[in-house]
């Protein structure tokens, strides 16, 4: 991370255990906070309605049931998001389309891009 890099505070939502711990290590690795780690759909949405991050990275497929309705918190709160799947773009739903993704499997180098983007654009372009 440069000296002009904020330090941010990120609500990473996956359940798959190894995507993420290897999130959180790539996160830390790149000088930002692991604010929260949630893999259940309702545990995520209350962090997403009450918690205190600067954006999140979504996976969209969590044990089956889309993460759409967290999507949905952070919107509302005008927190910037991000989904992470290995669908594309194209497995979206459409009332997301625009939202940025991170292409899975993921390296550093996607996550930092990600974040540099999702920083430099504000908040989500859905709000």
């Amino acid at each position: 991370m440069n000296s002009e890099t904020k330090k941010l505070r990120i609500l990473v939502v996956e359940d798959e255990a190894l995507v993420a711990m290897m999130m959180e290590d790539t996160l830390e690795e790149l000088g930002h906070e692991v604010g929260a780690v949630a893999s259940r759909l309702e545990d995520a949405r209350e962090l997403a309605r009450t918690g205190d991050f600067d954006l999140a990275i979504l996976d969209v497929n969590l044990d089956g049931e889309p993460s759409y309705p967290i999507a949905e918190a952070l919107k509302e709160r005008g927190i910037p998001f991000a989904f992470a799947t290995g669908y594309g773009n194209k497995g979206l739903d459409r009332s997301f389309v625009g939202v940025p993704t991170l292409a899975k499997p993921f390296v550093g180098d996607d996550v930092a891009r990600l974040i540099r983007e999702m920083s430099d654009t504000g908040p989500s372009p859905l709000s």
